[in-house]
Parts: C-alpha cells; structure tokens; sequence
C-alpha cells in the first residue's frame, strides 16, 4: 500500500495544480462591438509562443533523460 500512496498522491496533487492554474489564467470574452459591420483584426492574440513551448519542451525532454539515465543504473 505504501507504494501506490506516494505515487498516487503526486499524481493528485499534480492534476490539482494543473487544474487550478487553469482557472487563474482564463480571461472573460471581450467586449462586444456593438453597431460596428466594418471588418477589423481581434484585439490581442499577439503573443509569442516559441519561447514558452522551447523552454517546456527542453524540460520534458530533460526529465526524460534524467529517468533513463536512473533507470539504466537500476539495472
């Protein structure tokens, strides 16, 4: 039992994070323009992504090293 609580709490305790931070990060529908018809670009939507998605990936792929690296020395 005591090596399905550690794991298993990480994994709640992860999904509580992710869920909750999800909510901090919502924004609320922009405003609508009334009476206009003329065609104009959304405001916003101009961020950048690379370097986020740069950053998350070099993360994952770390972690990863770091588990085979552990998992080759188990052997």
């Amino acid at each position: 039992m005591k090596k399905l609580h550690k794991p298993l709490m990480f994994s709640l305790l992860m999904l509580f994070f992710l869920l909750s931070a999800q909510t901090g990060i919502t924004q609320p529908p922009p405003p609508a323009d009334q009476g206009s018809n003329s065609n104009k670009a959304p405001s916003g939507g101009g961020a950048p992504v690379d370097g986020g998605l740069f950053i998350a990936l070099a993360m994952v792929a770390g972690f990863g090293a770091w588990k085979w690296v552990k998992a080759e020395k188990l052997r």
